[in-house]
């Protein structure tokens, strides 16, 4: 089944083929919460993508949103289920990463 015929793919793309929904992703696996703390922690993220990117992970069901009645209020974002499972798969696609760079390494 091809990308083009399947609109949920096609979601997951747009979510997780953005350079930066990854880095986020890892960043809230960290335990890095706030939405200031994740600008400061991902590098070169402005606050606008990080709002988009955000929204299209909460959207999408990978992470969580709390939003507590303070002055002034807090937000914090939380991996969910699917999106502990999706930080093992990238997990996963680093450790292959690395191997197959080392296998090409010059030995």
């Amino acid at each position: 089944m091809s990308s083009e015929s399947n609109p949920a793919y096609r979601q997951l793309e747009d979510v997780v083929g953005c350079k930066w929904s990854v880095s986020v992703l890892q960043a809230v696996a960290d335990g890095v919460s706030r939405p200031g703390a994740l600008e400061r922690h991902v590098a070169g993220i402005s606050t606008k993508v990080l709002s988009q990117r955000l929204r299209k992970l909460t959207g999408y069901g990978l992470l969580s949103k709390q939003i507590y009645a303070e002055v002034p209020p807090r937000t914090e974002y939380a991996l969910t289920k699917n999106g502990q499972k999706l930080i093992g798969i990238i997990g996963q696609i680093r450790s292959l990463d690395e191997e197959i760079k080392g296998a090409n390494q010059p030995g």
